[in-house]
């Protein structure tokens, strides 16, 4: 199967030009072949091609499947971005391929990249939601100061990484048992004291991801693969 995005598809019928492009000049299809579209929102649409055109292909809808996400829990990941924008970029494709909701990206003290390209990575994930035959569409929100998130009231499970010993730090895969969940990774210099003791007072639990120093996009993949084993019944 072969997926492509349209959030319109309904009321237009049409993919938008990139899409278009790489049904029509890459993939080479044409009039009358079955293509399947996600409009983002959970659904997935049985299309067949009226006009292959590279830059509006337009579609006549057969079928409409609703597709919940499997994990059944809010997973939400809070990172800050990383020096080397490339391994943000790595980092949001290969969380979308898992499954997260959410990618928030975090401006804290320590960070050494205060923007990013949220376009590009909205690409990036566009394309591995298509590659992973996903029909909801991560978020990619941000930047967002580390305080705005820290007191913005999430109900869930709520825990950052941390590698100081500071505060007693318990393991994630010991700690959190399924349900919705926030992880705040810090950036390459870790969090502040200070901005440890926020997250504390607002419910927030200092983890460790095992026994190695991991890099921030390992340590956010990490967590990301174990709250699916440990919160999905189905992993």
């Amino acid at each position: 199967m072969i997926q492509f995005y349209s959030p319109d598809i309904e009321s237009t019928g049409v993919l938008p030009e990139t899409e278009s492009g790489h049904c029509c000049r890459v993939l080479r299809m044409k009039e009358g072949d079955t293509v399947y579209v996600t409009d983002g929102k959970g659904h997935r649409f049985e299309c067949s091609i009226l006009d292959a055109h590279p830059k509006h292909t337009a579609l006549e809808i057969l079928t409409m499947e609703e597709i919940k996400p499997w994990w059944g829990f809010q997973l939400e990941l809070c990172v800050a971005p990383a020096k080397n924008a490339d391994r943000m970029e790595w980092l949001v494709e290969k969380a979308v391929e898992i499954g997260v909701d959410k990618i928030t990206l975090m401006k804290c003290q320590r960070s050494e990249r205060k923007t990013l390209r949220t376009d590009r990575l909205e690409k990036i994930a566009i394309s591995a939601m298509n590659q992973s035959l996903k029909t909801n569409r991560t978020v990619i929100e941000g930047p967002v100061d580390f305080k705005n998130i820290v007191t913005d009231g999430f109900s869930g499970f709520k825990c950052l990484g941390y590698c100081d010993d500071t505060y007693p730090l318990r393991s994630f895969a010991n700690e959190y048992h399924g349900g919705n969940l926030r992880i705040l990774i810090g950036p390459e210099g870790d969090f502040t004291p200070e901005e440890v003791a926020m997250s504390v007072e607002n419910g927030y639990m200092p983890v460790t991801f095992g026994g190695s120093r991991l890099r921030l996009e390992t340590a956010a993949l990490y967590a990301a693969v174990a709250a699916h084993v440990i919160g999905d019944p189905k992993a």
